[in-house]
């Protein structure tokens, strides 16, 4: 709590005022990121100017390519004590992002390829997030975080640009 006091410029009873405790704060800055990143997933997937396989490239490096490098040493203690404080709130989260992917997908012609295909765009959606999470994991860099993306974004677009 010092820590962060420091950065924000204030004092550590200053930060109490604010937060209860460090588990607050780390829930209220847990939420202002999700919010941040689904904002930013939502913006780039609306942006019908692009390519459905630009837009989905975007989003899904918005939602976790941005963090790929990021995490130091202790990212294997901070991603067990954040699934313990976050709760529900990530798994909400990530319903959310995988609904606007869906959505992005059901309003393309990709979508009829999907029917005939027997699936459904939350189906495409999930497996791209599924994808994103490995690759965030698996990626040195997120140049290559991107690359990967771009080779699972091509794929589910490839009936597009076989018809027309």
């Amino acid at each position: 709590m010092d820590e962060v006091a420091r950065a924000a410029g204030v004092s550590r009873q200053g930060l109490y005022l604010q937060f209860a405790n460090k588990e607050e704060l780390f829930r209220k800055a847990l939420v202002h990121t999700l919010e941040s990143q689904l904002n930013a997933v939502i913006a780039v997937l609306s942006r019908k100017q692009d390519t459905l396989e630009v837009r989905l490239i975007a989003a899904c490096d918005e939602w976790s390519g941005r963090f790929v490098g990021m995490l130091g040493a202790d990212a294997a203690d901070l991603m067990c004590a954040s699934t313990s404080l976050a709760g529900t709130t990530l798994s909400r989260y990530e319903a959310q992002f995988e609904l606007a992917v869906a959505g992005a997908i059901a309003e393309s012609p990709l979508a009829g390829f999907c029917t005939t295909a027997g699936l459904c765009p939350a189906d495409l959606a999930r497996t791209l997030h599924a994808t994103a999470r490995g690759l965030k994991q698996s990626s040195a860099s997120r140049q290559e975080f991107v690359k990967g993306m771009t080779v699972a974004a091509r794929m589910f677009c490839a009936p597009l640009k076989q018809h027309g």
